[in-house]
């Protein structure tokens, strides 16, 4: 990540002036002379030849809310080339939440994937007229958290299998003091009958990574469950080519609860946190499991497969198995790129929220509301159980109906009454365009929120 920091001293770097009510005459000139210069997320630029700096940047703020901030900072970083500097001026009184959306904004608009063939960047925004370091500390953790998401995700397949991305948590983890990981694989993975299943058409095997952040002192232990399918054509139910080539982002969910439980590390959250993320290759071959199959699952329940397409909510029924049977957390909250139905039903920017609680779901979703990732809470209706039922298992895996409420159905079953929340976030976990704060490809949607979510837990033990 490019650096970001507070300075007074003045440079010739490229200046962005955010349009605001206190703006210098010349600003103030410029503004009244161009129409809609303050819309959000607009960039107007003013050459200015032989003078210092060379070039202005007025970038609307809209009503001035954290999100039009953001927009501001993704939309001026993006206006200038990779290895240039931006000096920022920012009007008087601009708030704490201000300056933290537009770090945000100027990290996450500027992100590029890293094993992209770009070569190294230098570049340093310097920020003018405010003090709120706590703001920027903060943001650049949400951004590298972010960021972390992204390059996860973007990784292509041929890179990305089980072994290499359990490989990744783990030298991730190994930078931050008080972080653990337990990676299970071969026979330690006897009782997680779903993920043997999913996995077993690939030559790349399973794997099952628990991750810890355990602060002394805290009282609520949060359990995150990321689904970790590092490609998925499938199985023997498989996709067309148009719905498998952008199946290396089917391991968002699990990349976003690596990710946010990095990020409590660094802010030292007073949270005890646990990311459980099953990975899986889910392939076709002699060995992939079928329709028909039944599967037994860690708590010892069994289901009928009947699309092996539906992988995702077979890997997540061990891991939430697991998390009952063993972690014995406050609550769950499952993160997955688990159905097209969600795109159908909310569109691309939007993942559907499921839980059976009203105060998890109401905090989810502020959580997600400040961090610009929208959901929608849909119903868990028991009038669709009967369409799980099977004649030769406890359950089947994919019936007909609701897709996505029929997924989160699905999953209920494994964590009971306990406070539990699912986020189907198929949809917004990638972006075909740059769109605000969103650059073209994977997302990282999901890390924000949660973090977001963890902090207004326990609060931030650093500040």
């Amino acid at each position: 990540m490019f650096d970001i920091r507070l300075t007074d001293v003045p440079d010739t770097s490229t200046r962005v002036v955010p349009v605001g009510p206190e703006l210098d005459d010349e600003m103030s000139a410029l503004v009244a002379a161009t129409d809609g210069a303050a819309t959000r997320g607009r960039i107007t630029v003013f050459p200015r030849p032989l003078r210092s700096p060379a070039r202005v940047l007025l970038a609307g703020i809209g009503d001035g809310g954290e999100a039009d901030w953001r927009a501001a900072g993704a939309a001026a970083i993006r206006e200038t080339a990779d290895d240039e500097d931006l000096e920022v001026h920012l009007p008087a009184g601009t708030t704490a939440e201000a300056v933290r959306g537009l770090a945000e904004g100027l990290w996450l608009g500027g992100y590029r994937y890293r094993d992209a063939p770009r070569g190294p960047r230098t570049r340093e925004v310097r920020i003018h007229g405010t003090a709120h370091a706590e703001s920027i500390t903060r943001a650049r953790v949400a951004a590298r958290a972010a960021w972390l998401a992204r390059d996860l995700t973007n990784t292509p397949s041929s890179v990305k299998n089980p072994e290499w991305l359990a490989g990744q948590v783990v030298a991730e983890a190994a930078t931050r003091p008080g972080v653990s990981v337990t990676v299970r694989a071969g026979e330690e993975l006897a009782r997680f009958g779903g993920l043997l299943a999913v996995g077993g058409g690939s030559v790349s095997p399973p794997r099952f990574v628990e991750m810890s952040w355990n602060p002394p002192g805290a009282t609520t232990h949060v359990v995150l469950v990321g689904k970790g399918i590092t490609f998925d054509t499938g199985g023997i139910s498989i996709k067309p080519r148009d719905g498998m080539k952008l199946m290396k982002k089917d391991m968002g969910g699990a990349a976003a609860v690596i990710a946010a439980t990095l990020g409590a590390a660094d802010l030292n959250l007073p949270v005890r946190v646990t990311a459980l993320t099953p990975l899986a290759e889910n392939a076709v071959s002699g060995s992939a499991f079928r329709p028909g199959d039944v599967i037994t699952h860690y708590d010892g329940s069994t289901s009928e497969n009947t699309n092996s397409d539906a992988e995702g909510r077979i890997v997540l029924a061990d891991a939430l198995g697991y998390a009952a049977d063993v972690l014995h957390p406050d609550l769950v909250i499952n993160l997955a790129t688990l159905t097209g139905a969600n795109a159908v039903a909310l569109g691309k920017r939007t993942a559907a929220l499921f839980s059976p609680d009203d105060t998890l779901a109401a905090e989810l979703a502020k959580a997600g509301a400040d961090a610009g990732e929208q959901m929608w809470r849909l119903p868990l209706s028991d009038d669709y159980l009967e369409n799980l039922r099977s004649d030769i298992a406890d359950r089947v895996s994919a019936p007909g109906g609701p897709g996505s409420v029929m997924a989160a159905l699905f999953l209920r079953d494994f964590f009971g009454d306990a406070r539990w929340a699912h986020l189907d976030m198929s949809a917004p976990s990638w972006a075909e365009a740059h769109d605000l704060e969103l650059t073209k490809g994977a997302t990282g949607w999901g890390a924000r929120t949660l973090l977001n979510y963890l902090t207004s837990l326990g609060g931030d033990a650093s500040a």
